[in-house]
């Protein structure tokens, strides 16, 4: 069974998602918030798997909370808009990705899941093209080294942060999905990242991959 945490400000957004996850069997809320002190001091008693959370919420918004509850659960950020500025920082804050408040019921529940499971970046392509939108500002923090990295494993985050899949890499290196996971397991060690989200803002902080002109 996995636990669910909806934090939202909106009482019937909050309340549909919560309907939505308690229909599926393997899926059950544990616990509501409607502001960001909330959400932090829920999640922390309940110890749930997911939580869905907010972008915009009283006296505290998504982003600090998600960076105060830490590794106590995975963060999925639900935002209301398509490039928002915020969702980048709630990257930043240690978010395992982020959803649009008017993404398909079925795949907010998939999105779960893969959360859950481990997975980050349930799209990497839209979360790659928000990241290059912030990359183009000159204030656009570079600050992680990528030090202790091999070539091919730089070139695996190159790719990861080029939104391709597990599979597209392995084609792209003409290697097995089990040798690209390998690497991807090293690289999260090296880089002392949580997820494949962490990886992706490593890449760019550090300059190893820049934005498109």
């Amino acid at each position: 069974m996995i636990r669910v945490v909806v934090a939202d400000d909106q009482a019937l957004l909050r309340g549909s998602f919560t309907m939505l996850v308690d229909s599926e069997p393997d899926l059950t809320v544990v616990g509501e918030a409607a502001t960001g002190v909330e959400a932090v001091s829920v999640t922390l008693e309940q110890q749930p798997d997911v939580v869905l959370m907010d972008v915009r919420m009283p006296d505290m918004d998504g982003i600090e909370a998600t960076r105060r509850i830490g590794d106590a659960a995975r963060v999925l950020i639900v935002t209301m808009f398509d490039l928002d500025a915020y969702v980048y920082d709630a990257l930043r804050a240690g978010a395992s990705g982020f959803l649009f408040k008017d993404t398909p019921p079925a795949d907010l529940l998939a999105a779960i899941r893969v959360v859950a499971s481990g997975e980050a970046l349930l799209a990497p392509t839209v979360t790659r093209r928000l990241i290059e939108e912030f990359a183009r500002t000159p204030a656009f923090p570079r600050v992680k080294g990528i030090g202790g990295v091999t070539d091919r494993e730089r070139e695996v985050l190159v790719l990861i942060a080029r939104g391709l899949s597990n599979h597209e890499i392995a084609g792209y290196l003409q290697v097995s999905v089990a040798t690209v996971k390998t690497h991807i397991g090293r690289l999260l060690t090296k880089l002392e990242a949580r997820d494949r989200a962490q990886l992706v803002i490593t890449a760019y902080e550090s300059g190893l991959v820049t934005a498109a002109p």
